[in-house]
């Protein structure tokens, strides 16, 4: 069974930091993409960046560029959110997915695996 388990959540004041961690279990994404998505109160889910396995290939949403990377750990069968200068409008669930061959990496209905998410609140 495949589990995406997130941690690294929580509140932090505007302009701070945060690093998210999402591990993989059951089975590896070697040759897949592993990506973040945030679904603030009242609206839908968005894509906030995703990485390919291998390559290293690394895409942002525009709202995050130069402020999130977003890295991998092969060996740890792990993704990480590195979160700077967060801003109050950075508040939402964050949820890891994943995926062998998604057709779109910023679409959410091309990611088969999900975790649970972990809560980012960013006071002003």
């Amino acid at each position: 069974q495949v589990q995406l388990v997130e941690s690294g959540g929580g509140l932090v004041q505007a302009g701070g930091s945060l690093r998210l961690s999402c591990a993989a279990s059951g089975r590896t994404f070697s040759r897949g993409v592993m990506g973040w998505f945030r679904q603030a109160p009242g609206k839908e889910r968005g894509f906030v960046a995703a990485r390919g396995w291998s390559g290293g290939s690394t895409y942002y949403a525009d709202s995050v560029s130069g402020r999130f990377t977003i890295s991998r750990d092969n060996a740890k069968n792990t993704v990480y959110l590195q979160m700077n200068s967060l801003k109050p409008e950075d508040t939402a669930v964050y949820y890891c997915a994943a995926d062998d061959r998604p057709k779109s990496y910023n679409a959410v209905n091309e990611y088969d695996y999900w975790g649970q998410g972990t809560q980012v609140t960013v006071s002003s």
